[in-house]
């Protein structure tokens, strides 16, 4: 382990952020973790995954600590299932692609999310009609107090929309290690009904789940900036879920709006649709802008910094606030 200090994390967070690091640390075990957190307590510690999910606006006074471990192992295989351990450091698209060449169904909706394996359970990630906890099966956490390694079932982690016990109750507290998935070797269970995968499959027959990953990707890829490109970390803003009637009160002054009905009593309706019709889709001020093909995405064409989007990102809800009635909920962290 070497400890560098006043490291730039411009490299380290997909937004491109230039802001610097007072100490900055990467571990690659369990052990060398477990050795940094009984010499650090972990109020001094800024834990760090794949930096996709969150917006740096200040330069981090303490130490930088990036969780770097890797692996990848079939745990048990049992009729049509097979349960896969994943360590947290592994990139999270890669890992997917890994399991896509074994012929492991459940990932293929989720190809190309942004961020590592170990931070996907704090976030429930999700796309295209599939969050994490339909293929959850229990995450490795070290407790940053007592450094024992504590296991959490599919209950344990309270499991909602872009949401967990991890960014609630347990925030701060625990490193996820390693993730158990459950996913299938065969009868797999497409799912093709979101968005626009079935246009991007009506020439295949007998879609498998490696043309519904490459159907997504090539969807995103359309759509969706590469951060390598342009600094961004994918949808800023979660779908907000309203009130059935709050929703038809909507549709009669905005007919085109559409939204996803999960339950008797709320809908899903899509935030980047809002920014849309809020005249919104492609804005750009200074380098700090909106996506000109999904209004989901905020972007850093250069050199903006942190504040800037954040500035951006408070202009858009007021916008949204102001003309349907309707706040915004950020999904990236504000640092």
């Amino acid at each position: 382990m070497q400890v560098i200090h006043n490291q730039s994390l411009k490299e380290y967070n997909t937004f491109g952020i230039d802001v610097r690091a007072k100490k900055f640390i990467e571990v690659s075990t369990v052990e060398d973790l477990k050795k940094i957190l009984r010499k650090t307590y972990s109020e001094e510690l800024f834990i760090l995954g794949g930096g996709s999910n969150m917006l740096l606006t200040q330069d981090i006074e303490k130490t930088v600590l990036r969780i770097n471990i890797k692996g990848k192992e079939v745990l048990e295989e049992i009729n049509d299932k097979v349960i896969i351990k994943a360590h947290a450091g592994e990139n999270w698209h890669e890992f997917v692609l890994w399991t896509l060449k074994q012929n492991f169904g459940g990932l293929e909706n989720l190809s190309l999310i942004p961020g590592n394996v170990g931070t996907s359970p704090i976030q429930n990630i999700g796309a295209y009609g599939v969050e994490l906890k339909d293929v959850f099966i229990s995450c490795e956490a070290i407790n940053i107090q007592t450094l024992e390694i504590e296991t959490f079932t599919l209950a344990d982690c309270e499991f909602d929309y872009r949401n967990s016990i991890f960014k609630n109750q347990l925030k701060d507290q625990y490193i996820i290690t390693s993730v158990n998935f459950e996913l299938t070797t065969k009868n797999h269970q497409l799912k093709m009904d979101y968005g626009a995968i079935k246009t991007e499959l009506q020439n295949i027959s007998s879609p498998t789940i490696q043309d519904i990953s490459k159907a997504i990707v090539n969807i995103r890829q359309n759509k969706l900036p590469n951060p390598a490109e342009i600094g961004n970390s994918g949808s800023f803003f979660k779908n907000p879920i309203i009130t059935v009637d709050f929703f038809s009160e909507l549709k009669k002054k905005y007919p085109e709006i559409h939204g996803y009905q999960l339950n008797d009593n709320e809908i899903k309706v899509p935030a980047g649709w809002l920014i849309d019709n809020a005249g919104l889709k492609g804005y750009r001020d200074g380098d700090a802008g909106i996506h000109k093909k999904q209004a989901l995405v905020l972007v850093n064409y250069g050199t903006a910094s942190g504040s800037d989007i954040l500035k951006l990102s408070i202009k858009i809800r007021n916008i949204v606030k102001e003309k349907f009635g309707i706040d915004l909920e950020t999904e990236v962290n504000i640092i």
